[in-house]
């Protein structure tokens, strides 16, 4: 037996903070973990920690390298459909919850991005999902198996990719299995329509995943109110049984009465003294708790409540944060990927603009693939004369967004292939209104900047002062993002720029020169 003789108090912390805004239950390994987490040292850690947050009604889960059987040595293969396999899940099952009978269960993320899954020997995600759910049904655990799979050998619409491979498989996974859908269909952009998964299953319980680490949004240096683009979302309506049946409805049961709910968010939660980073980044945190639990609460509410407990009561400081908070994201998505447009990050990491990237590994991993800028327009078609991804969605949607002139602004660009001169709602041009937008992103943080300058009285004078340098940042990187993704636009729209955009004193050249040897999820160079 090994004895562990060391809990920290940040792990009673932890679970303290976690059970006050009513999460219950983490999973303790990344989705990419290897098969070490299920080890009978690491079952012991795993121990550790569930005595830790079972006070606080928190159950712990790890994630199932799909291939386990094989890296243990204990198999050669990882075949869902082979007794040998099943067998060893069973008995996997079965020694960790000897350790922790109130374990939660499996999160798996399979075929994905190059992690194994039961597509290596033919089977589907059924199967595998299956499996695994047959090997803690006896203990009363629950499978949270990923939808999120996208494949270069495949040469259709990325967006399209999960709906194709899920959809058939409605009504097939076991009782206790939940797939777990991003809340769009690429990748938590800062604005996606809602996945198309969402509707397409209404009998399997579908589990929403959200983002919360900011991967897309600036990282823990932007102040973005994430609950406003949890709202968004789950406040589209997929028509499924006609319409108001929103995505909000259809996670929480109503709609297929499934008992097995969830809301899962991938947290930013970190090893910093205020856990976050930034020091607004724990209102995300505590908006998808809010949200977990009643997905219709609304951000304005979330946001009132967070200031209040955070900060203070004054009416002088609430009311002009939470408008800073409520249009923050609005913000981001101006100076980021306006009027639809998406995935135009630098390469190898998502820090900064890079819509130039291209001749990577695979092409869904460039932003040319998403954004198709050439002198003929801009824009993905994914109506019935390109990809036909829109397809996918209920009739009222394909009727709606199969036309440009009624296709909402935010997702344009996601949609349609459109020219630069294309004349918009507002009676100007396409490449006006995205130089507009990135000018109005830019404008919106000066704008937060204002505010924040007028709060000092109401916060103390660390909160204060780090959250002004962080603004200073987002302004910076805002400036980044129009200057870079404008000069980048213009080769190809051929325009010159509106007289609102400042005189650039950076060519493009410089932006792409731009290096972020410490931007997170990379190894630090300079290469």
């Amino acid at each position: 037996m090994i004895r562990l003789k060391l809990i920290k108090q940040e792990y009673i912390d932890y679970a303290r903070a976690n059970a006050s805004i009513g999460i219950n239950g983490t999973v303790l390994t990344n989705v990419n973990s290897n098969a070490l987490v299920l080890s009978p040292r690491y079952i012991q850690k795993l121990k550790a920690l569930a005595d830790v947050f079972r006070p606080y009604g928190i159950q712990v889960y790890l994630t199932a390298r799909f291939s386990a059987p094989i890296e243990t040595g204990d198999l050669e293969t990882a075949d869902p459909l082979n007794a040998e396999v099943r067998q060893w899940w069973k008995n996997k099952a079965d020694e960790i919850y000897a350790a922790i009978p109130d374990f939660g269960g499996f999160l798996v993320k399979a075929n994905s991005e190059g992690q194994p899954g039961p597509n290596n020997y033919g089977r589907s995600h059924v199967d595998g999902a299956n499996m695994l759910a047959e090997a803690v049904a006896p203990h009363n655990g629950i499978i949270m198996w990923r939808a999120f799979v996208y494949s270069e050998e495949k040469p259709e619409d990325r967006a399209k990719q999960a709906y194709s491979e899920f959809k058939p498989f409605d009504g097939k996974f076991k009782d206790n299995v939940l797939v777990q859908v991003k809340n769009g269909a690429i990748d938590f952009q800062p604005r996606e329509p809602f996945h198309p998964l969402f509707g397409a299953m209404p009998d399997t319980p579908l589990m929403m995943e959200f983002q919360i680490t900011q991967e897309y949004l600036g990282g823990m240096s932007h102040l973005v109110f994430l609950p406003k683009l949890f709202e968004e979302v789950l406040e589209e309506d997929t028509y499924t049984e006609g319409e108001g049946s929103t995505v909000a409805n259809i996670i929480d049961g109503q709609l297929s009465n499934k008992k097995l709910t969830g809301m899962a968010g991938v947290a930013n939660i970190g090893t910093a003294k205020n856990w976050t980073g930034h020091p607004f980044g724990q209102a995300n945190w505590y908006g998808f708790g809010r949200l977990a639990w009643d997905p219709e609460t609304s951000a304005k509410t979330i946001a009132q409540d967070w200031l209040k407990m955070t900060f203070t009561n004054d009416s002088d400081f609430v009311d002009p944060m939470t408008k800073l908070l409520l249009e923050s994201r609005e913000a981001v998505v101006n100076y980021m990927t306006p009027l639809g447009l998406h995935h135009i990050m630098a390469a190898n990491h998502h820090q900064g603009p890079g819509p130039w990237v291209k001749d990577m590994p695979r092409p869904d991993w460039t932003s040319v693939y998403y954004h198709k800028a050439a002198v003929d327009g801009i824009g993905f078609d994914r109506t019935s004369s390109g990809s036909n991804a829109l397809e996918q969605y209920a009739p009222e949607i394909q009727k709606k967004y199969s036309d440009p002139a009624t296709t909402p602004d935010k997702y344009l660009l996601w949609f349609h292939h459109l020219p630069w001169d294309y004349k918009m709602k507002s009676g100007k041009t396409l490449w006006y209104e995205i130089a507009a937008h990135y000018q109005k992103g830019v404008e919106q943080v000066e704008d937060m900047q204002k505010t924040w300058q007028t709060m000092k009285e109401y916060v103390n004078p660390q909160v204060f002062e780090k959250t002004n340098m962080l603004l200073n940042i987002q302004l910076k990187e805002a400036k980044q993002w129009r200057n870079a993704c404008l000069l980048y636009f213009q080769q190809f729209s051929k325009m010159d720029f509106p007289d609102f955009i400042p005189e650039m004193t950076k060519d493009l050249n410089y932006y792409k020169s731009l290096k972020l040897p410490y931007a997170p999820g990379i190894s630090p160079s300079w290469n």
